[in-house]
């Protein structure tokens, strides 16, 4: 299988070497980060009403002290669809002074 040579491609050619079968329909977990958490939970509050992220979880890095809001969409986790759901998500974070961390998928 070929994917194309940016950091996505990357990814989804490191997980294909791991096995895992990127046919199939996965919850692929997106993180948006905020400085603030009232601009994560606007975020939130902006999603609930999008069926594309019916499942949200808020969450404050011990490390940064950064809010990130990681966005579980279930999707088969193909390039052109990750990239589009990443700016899609990434464009209304910003709204809220929100941006984006990048995607992955969590190994069984």
């Amino acid at each position: 299988m070929q994917f194309p040579n940016d950091d996505n491609g990357q990814l989804l050619a490191e997980m294909a070497a791991e096995g895992i079968d990127l046919t199939q329909v996965h919850p692929v977990d997106f993180f948006i980060l905020f400085e603030q958490k009232p601009q994560a939970e606007a975020f939130i509050k902006h999603m609930q009403s999008d069926e594309l992220a019916p499942q949200m979880i808020l969450q404050k890095c011990p490390d940064t002290g950064v809010w990130e809001v990681k966005t579980t969409v279930a999707m088969v986790p193909e390039h052109t669809l990750l990239g589009q759901t990443e700016q899609y998500l990434e464009s209304i974070a910003d709204g809220h002074d929100g941006y984006g961390d990048g995607w992955g998928i969590m190994a069984n």
